[in-house]
């Protein structure tokens, strides 16, 4: 969808903004100067800005830069961004963008290398499989799991691989449900149940009939058990119907789950974790366009976002993964050995290929 627009606009890019610094991170005390005389940012955010609002204010008190959070939808904020590419001021200086987008984008043509422009710290520019090259930091972590109600289920009993899910539905039916629309959570599930039963190369994008039809063991192993579990309505009805006891377990994500829990919309005992089979990670990262209106002030927010100490705020206060190596995570619904089972999503169009057979072949036969 981008690739268009930025065919357009990247030769107007190099052009205006070849060669373009905000003062560099060896001259980080004049970077500060001038982010308190622009005083404002506008962060381009699409979830969570009523709670986001209230947790910046700290930063807001301590720089005298007053952050402007315009809510819009994921794409539309990435659209205006690449729309703004010929301009010589946009209106977004910073913008949230998940790591799946970024191989879509012009990341040299769009955005500056923040390694370039702050101070050296231990950041992270590559999740889930994409490497941001440093135009992008993630500053928010998630990953998919199993949510599951300790009354019901036995915790040293927990399944691990298709073959214990069958166990575990065979011994329970009608007490484990999945999303295949309406979220993540249910098609991280599906994905790696296909990717572990099955002989399909998950590492590539890559897709054709004869790769597809290596998913057959996994498909034939959800239309065996199709008696035996739920379809839900999405991410959120299927952590709801975990809390209301109407089913024991079900994929959900681990930030979701975690403010839910912590705004008191489901059972706080509801726990969580990752089989060990994989479930899918992912993340969001943030970056500053070239035509940011108030670059230094942008930098100076991006910078307090990707700290240790807001990243260890955002495990505690949203259930957020951190990504900052020196954060604090023991707020955190999985512990951190089970995070090595985490696994990359598909790429496409393989990934959507996958997803359409899943749903052809076995939510339609439902």
């Amino acid at each position: 969808m981008y690739k268009k627009i930025l065919a357009i606009f990247s030769l107007l890019s190099v052009i205006l903004y070849s060669g373009f610094s905000f003062g560099g991170s060896h001259n980080w005390d004049e970077v500060l100067a001038e982010a308190k005389k622009e005083g404002k940012v506008n962060w381009f955010q699409w979830y969570l800005v009523d709670a986001f609002a209230e947790f910046i204010k700290p930063f807001e008190e301590e720089y005298g830069i007053d952050v402007v959070i315009t809510q819009g939808k994921h794409t539309v904020n990435i659209d205006k961004a690449v729309a703004e590419m010929g301009r010589s001021k946009g209106d977004i200086d910073v913008l949230s963008l998940g790591f799946d987008k970024i191989p879509d984008l012009d990341m040299p043509g769009m955005f500056i290398k923040l390694s370039d422009e702050l101070p050296k710290d231990k950041r992270t520019t590559n999740l889930a499989g994409v490497d941001a090259k440093d135009y992008a930091y993630a500053w928010w972590g998630n990953q998919s799991g199993f949510a599951y109600d300790p009354e019901k289920v036995d915790e040293s009993k927990l399944p691990q691989s298709p073959e214990e899910i069958a166990q575990f539905w065979e011994a329970n039916p009608g007490k484990f449900g999945f999303n295949y629309e309406n979220g993540g959570s249910g098609p991280s599930f599906f994905q790696n149940v296909l990717r572990v039963m099955g002989t399909a190369d998950f590492t590539s994008g890559d897709s054709s009939p004869e790769k597809i039809a290596k998913l057959k063991p996994g498909i034939d192993f959800f239309n065996k058990y199709a008696d035996k579990y739920i379809i839900t309505a999405g991410n959120a009805d299927s952590i709801q119907r975990i809390s209301d006891k109407e089913i024991w377990m079900a994929p959900a994500w681990e930030d979701h789950l975690a403010g839910l829990q912590k705004r008191g919309e489901v059972r706080k005992e509801i726990k969580m974790y990752i089989p060990s089979m994989g479930m899918n990670g992912g993340g969001n990262g943030v970056a500053i366009p070239k035509n940011a209106p108030n670059p230094h002030a942008a930098l100076v927010f991006a910078n307090w976002l990707l700290s240790a100490e807001t990243q260890t705020g955002f495990n505690r206060d949203f259930g957020a993964a951190p990504l900052h190596p020196e954060a604090d995570d023991s707020s955190a619904l999985i512990s951190n050995a089970q995070r090595a089972y985490r696994q990359n999503w598909a790429s496409n169009p393989f990934s959507k290929d996958l997803a359409d057979h899943f749903i052809e072949e076995v939510m339609m036969n439902r």
